[in-house]
């Protein structure tokens, strides 16, 4: 067998530190900027190396961040085997948690990267999505957390009127219909109810609402025009069949699923989503679950609880599936949500296969 060099990076948004070894050997530091011109020299210097030391394989591994995944393209492109690790699976010991150093860190990835390399050991490496389904994440993402901002001044706005004593009359209408949100104007514009600095307050909340939902409206367009491509108007349509699934509830779980066919079966639909309970069986003990995982994009999670009571309140097969669960235990509602979230997981992962397969 051929050597390896093998390489361990704690990546930092300035700044790489690596730790490289070739096999067994004793490992070497370097350090590298984090920018276009520090990346190049490291897979120079690390190519240099390999030619050196005689290995036929360069292997790089780092744990996944919010930088993406940029430097595994790049490394990609070069020629070395990337692996991007998830942070959760990787087992630290209580001594690592309190003595955590980069050097240590990259140390650490080195000898997971080792131990996969050289003796075939499991490496809990992430997913890495195509550059086209990043590009679409970037879209829907933004449309969820413009969406989040909505509610959060929507509740500032009503904290603004609970302070100051204001309540709705009988003519404002139903919560933010046009009667209510023309109240909430006219107070702004010079209302008896409230005093100067809690008008001008309540203008420039109204002022940002409408424009977050201007910026809404612009990106429902995008997403829908998105849905519509042949990339996913298949599987959207299949998966809109559904009670209580949206537009943007379904480009959601396409576009954080990625490739639907990566899955095997449900049990990895419901562990990728972080829908199964945490287990704890040792010993005499057994078949001792707690709480979900909570693991993978939380973003579907959300929509999917979202979905899951709209079809308990609107489908009469979910509704007695959720309440049979609540019966068998009442004092822990919240199993019986869970449960419906990932029936309703694995019902659109067949969906969306199925829109692909159609689509050919």
């Amino acid at each position: 067998m051929g050597k390896f060099t093998l390489v361990g990076a704690d990546v930092h948004d300035g700044s790489i530190l690596v730790k490289v070894a070739v096999d067994r050997g004793v490992a070497t530091k370097r350090g590298w900027s984090n920018d276009r011109d520090g990346r190049g020299a490291m897979i120079a210097d690390l190519k240099r190396r390999a030619a050196e030391a005689g290995s036929k394989e360069i292997w790089l591994g780092y744990e996944a961040s919010g930088q993406g995944f940029g430097l595994d393209d790049e490394l990609t492109e070069a020629g070395i085997h990337c692996v991007v690790l998830a942070p959760t699976k990787l087992v630290r010991s209580a001594h690592d948690r309190k003595q955590k150093t980069d050097e240590k860190d990259a140390e650490r990835l080195l000898e997971v990267l080792r131990g996969h390399v050289l003796a075939g050991s499991h490496l809990p490496a992430v997913w890495i999505p195509d550059q086209e389904t990043r590009d679409d994440r970037e879209l829907v993402r933004l449309r969820l957390d413009v969406g989040e901002k909505i509610s959060a001044v929507k509740a500032q706005v009503k904290s603004l009127l609970k302070r100051n004593g204001v309540a709705r009359g009988p003519d404002t209408g139903s919560s933010w219909s046009w009667a209510y949100r023309g109240w909430l104007h006219g107070l702004a514009e010079g209302g008896p109810e409230l005093r100067r600095g809690a008008r001008v307050a309540l203008g420039s909340l109204l002022a940002q609402l409408e424009s977050l939902e201007e910026e809404g409206g612009t990106l429902d367009q995008a997403i829908a025009d998105l849905a519509g491509t042949e990339r996913y108007a298949g599987s959207v349509k299949e998966l809109r069949k559904l009670k209580g699934v949206g537009l943007l509830t379904a480009m959601v779980f396409l576009t954080e699923a990625g490739d639907l066919r990566r899955f095997r079966n449900r049990r990895q639909v419901g562990a990728y989503f972080g829908l199964v309970p945490c287990a704890a069986e040792s010993g005499e003990s057994s078949d001792r679950k707690g709480p979900i995982t909570r693991e993978g994009p939380g973003r579907v999670r959300k929509v999917l609880c979202q979905a899951t009571w709209a079809r308990v309140r609107h489908d009469p097969d979910e509704k007695e599936f959720y309440c049979r669960l609540v019966e068998r235990n009442p004092k822990h509602k919240k199993k019986a949500v869970v449960a419906v979230m990932r029936r309703l997981a694995i019902r659109m992962w067949h969906a969306g296969l199925r829109g692909r397969e159609a689509a050919g």
